[in-house]
């Protein structure tokens, strides 16, 4: 049997082909770095349905286009957010990293839209935010996500 045979056959039985995946321990500093960030984006969510003029300038318009991009912003960060801690609590190793390479590629996107846009104060805190994010998934994985073996088994 192949080694793409046995890892299938763990999924047609309902089995992980790597009997760690569903108990392995984390860091803690790795847990904390995952609720952390869910927190955070669970809070901007709150803020973007609740008080979406916290997000721009005092001079700016609320409107319902603003209304209807902070609800996806709501949506986006509220489901990325339930979703790491979610994985985190199931211990599932690979759907975590995804979610937390996911996390900071978001992050590094919403720095560079914000130094564009010249938000300054800020862009300091979501690269660090990012980077963080990428070290936990190199941590997790063993990997930088820019190697191919940080997306395959572990």
């Amino acid at each position: 049997m192949t080694e793409r045979d046995s890892g299938m056959k763990g999924v047609v039985s309902g089995t992980s082909p790597s009997s760690s995946e569903g108990d392995a321990s984390f860091p803690w500093w790795l847990s904390t770095v995952v609720v952390l960030g869910a927190v955070l984006m669970a809070t901007g969510a709150l803020i973007a349905i609740l008080r979406p003029g916290l997000l721009a300038s005092p001079q700016d318009d609320i409107n319902s286009a603003v209304h209807v991009y902070a609800g996806y912003l709501f949506s986006r960060n509220l489901a990325l957010a339930i979703m790491l801690l979610v994985a985190l609590s199931l211990r599932q190793r690979r759907i975590l990293n995804t979610l937390i390479v996911l996390t900071a590629f978001i992050q590094m996107l919403d720095a560079c839209l914000d130094f564009v846009e010249g938000r300054w104060a800020i862009v300091p805190g979501v690269v660090i935010f990012g980077l963080v994010f990428f070290i936990a998934s190199w941590r997790l994985s063993g990997y930088p996500f820019w190697r191919i073996e940080a997306w395959r088994n572990y």
